[in-house]
């Protein structure tokens, strides 16, 4: 009891929202980790909004099957692996720089979520293709330029009511902010495909476009 209250009492002091408190500890240890790296993460990790977006998508939609074309050192996997951790599910997520991908693991395992990610060292082009899925959580945040081709990849291999989430998209038909060039295909394609709602989410901070697949 003592040893938890003062995980309660080191969280709600660094900050954490009120919605998040009272949570469990594993909760509460991933929460800590997030406060504690807070305007820390560099190589294009998304920011603190965006990951709470993907969070808030998988729970509520109780995904479980996700798949991340991107890792960098782990910022949206941690919130990933966060949200899958409450609905019993998994992440397989890909990054091809050896250094990201070895700080990834350690942050994954500082978050207390590496039980629920599979993270592979690899080139997505080909892992993306190879992989069997079903996958219902997609997550592209990888070379803007292949988007749309991720994209063709695993949409015959996500489920009814699914989602792909790509992040740095403007939707806005030019090449919009600075980073988010390259994506406008994507977002031109996906919005084309009469199976999906496809839609720029009014929270995001970076540009994150969402497409959820219809029954």
């Amino acid at each position: 009891m003592r040893v938890a209250a003062l995980v309660v009492a080191i969280v709600v002091a660094a900050g954490v929202a009120p919605e998040l408190r009272g949570q469990d500890p594993a909760d509460q240890a991933v929460e800590q980790f997030l406060q504690q790296m807070r305007g820390r993460w560099r190589d294009m990790n998304v920011p603190e909004a965006d990951g709470r977006i993907l969070h808030d998508l998988i729970v509520q939609n109780g995904f479980t099957r996700a798949l991340e074309i991107g890792t960098s050192t782990g910022h949206s996997g941690v919130w990933i692996g966060w949200a899958l951790r409450k609905t019993g599910g998994r992440l397989i997520t890909l990054e091809i720089d050896e250094r990201r991908h070895r700080e990834a693991l350690a942050n994954f395992k500082a978050a207390g979520v590496s039980a629920h990610i599979d993270a592979r060292l690899g080139d997505a082009h080909r892992l993306v293709v190879e992989l069997p899925g079903p996958f219902d959580f997609v997550f592209i945040d990888a070379d803007k330029d292949w988007y749309t081709n991720y994209a063709r990849a695993v949409i015959p291999k996500l489920t009814p009511n699914g989602c792909i989430v790509g992040h740095n998209v403007s939707g806005s038909g030019g090449r919009g902010r600075r980073g988010m060039g390259g994506t406008d295909e994507y977002y031109a394609y996906m919005r084309s495909l009469p199976a999906f709602d496809t839609y720029i989410h009014p929270q995001g901070r970076n540009g994150v476009a969402v497409s959820c697949r219809k029954q």
